[in-house]
């Protein structure tokens, strides 16, 4: 069984989230939790590395973009880097991209997304 490793790494303006494995329907439920369990009135800033995630289902973009949404609401930031292409084709078919804040690497979502 394919599972999700999730490692949480604090820097000084937020959260980096490292994901490996995959994120769908049998996982996605355990991301959502994990956020829910770092977010707080102070810690709202998230950048989720997708470097090591394989495949991403429709149960895993409804996380992605139930997070975006309520952060977004709060003047948080929910940002995610590092895409392969595969998954990226995925994000692209369900329009998604106009949606969640995507950078092509770390160290630009870093200085774009956790500024200030």
């Amino acid at each position: 069984m394919v599972s999700l490793k999730i490692v949480k790494e604090s820097v000084d303006n937020g959260q980096i989230v490292r994901l490996s494995g995959r994120l769908d329907a049998a996982t996605s439920s355990k991301l959502d939790q994990e956020l829910a369990a770092m977010f707080s009135k102070d810690q709202k800033r998230f950048l989720i590395d997708f470097t090591k995630i394989d495949y991403l289902s429709s149960a895993g973009m409804r996380v992605l973009l139930a997070w975006t949404k309520k952060l977004k609401g709060m003047d948080g930031i929910f940002a995610l880097c590092c895409i392969s292409d595969e998954v990226m084709d995925i994000i692209k078919m369900a329009g998604f991209e106009r949606i969640l804040s995507i950078y092509e690497n770390e160290k630009k979502a870093r200085e774009e997304a956790f500024q200030g």
